[in-house]
């Protein structure tokens, strides 16, 4: 148990360094680039992890919420809900009178074709009683 310990530790925490390395913003790594850091992390085992998340990362809180990805962050709204985005809150408008317009034309031909049909009844009814 304590053997396989040995090996799983060490494992685990290249794991995590890998990943978190990669999942770092370019501008956030410390000393390197961030591609030689990955280098670094996996070919030496147990030391690359640990120089890495001692001196490889700035470790400070990200401002402005930004997310690990760069396409993220420079693509993320200002808008925090959807209730919040006026753009959002006009299409809904749109949507709505869009399904109103719509249930309006749906409601319209249903009363045509009742109207049909009672016609069509009315119509055939007086005449078997005409003969």
């Amino acid at each position: 148990m304590f053997r396989a310990l040995i090996y799983l530790l060490p494992l685990a925490l290249t794991i995590y360094a890998f990943i978190d390395c990669l999942n770092t913003p370019e501008d956030e790594a410390k000393h390197l680039p961030k591609i030689a850091w990955v280098f670094i992390i996996l070919l030496f085992w147990i030391v690359g992890p640990i120089v890495w998340l001692a001196a490889g990362k700035l470790r400070q809180a990200p401002a402005g919420g930004r997310t690990p990805s760069e396409w993220h962050r420079n693509h993320r709204s200002q808008w925090v809900a959807p209730d919040d985005n006026p753009e959002f809150l006009q299409a809904l408008k749109e949507e709505n009178k869009k399904d109103e317009s719509l249930l309006k034309d749906w409601e319209a031909d249903l009363r045509r074709r009742e109207e049909e049909l009672k016609r069509r009844e009315s119509g055939e009814s007086s005449s078997p009683s005409g003969e």
